[in-house]
């Protein structure tokens, strides 16, 4: 994505890593003004909220400008690099007129600033295809500076005045400006965007606006009794500024981290799956002493040398036959259509854990790999993940995940589907205890199963029946061939 600047300055904007990630943050610099780029170079790392990317320069050149500092999130489509491709040196950057500054992109006049921190990408807005313009709707008497506040507690406080006194914030007709997210938080609260006096940048509607509107819509409905005759007094509605001190606390007992990243993905998938999907979770406890064997023979095998080799590996291979014994269950719920989609393939997801939290990369078309393919695709996805390497497109479109629970200890859990999904199977930790065999109670390696689901998708009968599957397979791995 590159547009023409001024002479042989061109704009590098921030891609579209991924489907559906509309936000990045810059995460690292590897260039600086001055440096001198070729077509291919990685100029920079960024975080979705999905995976860390290298971004690579289209063209050859001598870099102009960083337009943002490592640590700030990005809509995708903002120029984020210049870079002069006649090659000459690097300028020094006059400052933008005032009128100009309002039609470029966000904070223009912020040159690059490498020595703040890196943290986790954002998550949110979905680019338009138009440019944002400066807000000109009417403002009410007295607040012409509004948007000159940068405090959020400031900025709340007026929000709170201009809102309180019921004046619209919109022009008639006029669609106000507001990401997603904030979209969201607004319709929860029960707040008209068209009445919210917008504090952010080109009139964009934040979520402290959002919070400072439903306070103030509040507020008034407890101070009318107050001066029922006097509209001017109900205007000044000093006890709104008092929730200002909240932002203080004791750092020594507390520490506070912002929710961004894969954090916030997860959370924000989390409370959708939760609240979309009606969950049941099955239980079954399963003797897996023969499956165990089964391992370190395979790890035998000449078929299997250098490869990754666990019980993971055979109990992804029972989900799969399962599946294929009742492929009912894989199967996702369309919404706006009414209808239920069965997937003719299984892209298996695996949870796994990394410094930078959860995330659940899939195996595309798992059921048609072999047990030495499967373990390939195993060992490159766990590798990937905890080397952060994970791409976006690795982790869209699964239809059933594996969340191995037992590594850390934990008997089973109730797991949460992965958005879109219809099932996921947890695995507790294999442990040994006594067990009934062959009459007689001998020490076993016994572990529990819980299996998730989606109940729009899947009555219990058919849950119940995959997860006996799963648990048969793993008591007697045989059925790996006579069910195969």
């Amino acid at each position: 994505m590159t547009t023409m600047t001024e002479g042989s300055v061109r704009e590098f904007k921030m891609p579209d890593v991924g489907e559906g990630l509309t936000e990045a943050e810059i995460l690292k610099w590897y260039v600086q003004p001055g440096d001198t780029v070729t077509d291919g170079q990685v100029v920079c790392e960024v975080e979705t909220a999905k995976a860390a990317v290298e971004l690579p320069i289209p063209y050859d050149g001598v870099v102009r400008e960083l337009r943002f500092p490592e640590g700030t999130t990005v809509d995708v489509g903002t120029a984020i690099i210049a870079v002069d491709v006649a090659g000459g040196a690097a300028p020094v950057e006059a400052p933008a007129p005032a009128a100009a500054q309002q039609e470029e992109s966000p904070a223009p006049e912020e040159p690059a600033a490498p020595a703040r921190t890196p943290v986790l990408v954002g998550y949110g807005v979905a680019t338009s295809s138009t440019r944002r313009r400066p807000r000109k709707g009417t403002q009410a008497p007295g607040q012409e500076n509004r948007t000159a506040q940068p405090v959020a507690v400031a900025a709340a406080a007026i929000q709170g005045e201009l809102n309180g006194a019921g004046g619209p914030a919109t022009t008639a007709g006029q669609r106000p400006l507001a990401k997603p997210p904030v979209r969201k938080l607004a319709k929860d609260l029960g707040v008209d965007l068209a009445q919210v006096v917008p504090s952010g940048p080109d009139g964009i509607v934040t979520r402290e606006d959002v919070h400072a509107a439903a306070a103030a819509a509040q507020a008034p409905a407890v101070a009318a009794p107050v001066a029922p005759a006097a509209p001017v007094a109900a205007a000044a509605p000093a006890p709104v500024q008092a929730p200002a001190p909240v932002a203080a606390y004791d750092t020594a007992r507390e520490t506070r981290i912002p929710v961004k990243g894969v954090r916030k993905a997860i959370a924000q998938a989390m409370i959708g799956s939760a609240f979309t999907a009606p969950h049941v979770t099955e239980f079954v406890t399963v003797d897996v002493t023969r499956t165990l064997k089964l391992v370190e023979e395979l790890k035998q095998d000449k078929e299997m040398q250098g490869l990754r080799v666990n019980p993971l590996l055979l109990i992804a291979k029972a989900l799969l036959v399962a599946i294929k014994r009742n492929p009912d269950v894989n199967a996702s719920w369309d919404e706006a259509n009414q209808e239920i989609v069965l997937k003719h393939y299984v892209n298996l997801g695996i949870a796994a854990a990394t410094p930078r939290g959860l995330i659940v990369p899939n195996i595309k078309d798992a059921q048609t790999k072999t047990l030495p393919q499967l373990a390939e695709a195993l060992g490159e996805l766990v590798s990937t993940a905890r080397e952060g390497k994970t791409s976006p497109t690795a982790m869209q479109g699964g239809t059933v995940t594996i969340t191995n629970v037992g590594v850390f200890g934990v008997d089973t859990g109730t797991p949460i589907l992965n958005p879109g999904e219809s099932a996921i199977l947890a695995v507790g930790a294999i442990k040994l205890q006594p067990w009934v065999h062959k009459g007689k109670v001998k020490p076993r390696q016994v572990t529990t199963l819980a299996l998730s689901f989606d109940h729009r998708l899947v009555d219990g009968e058919l849950g119940s029946k995959v997860l006996a599957d799963v648990a048969a397979i793993l008591e007697e791995p045989k059925k790996l061939i006579t069910w195969a």
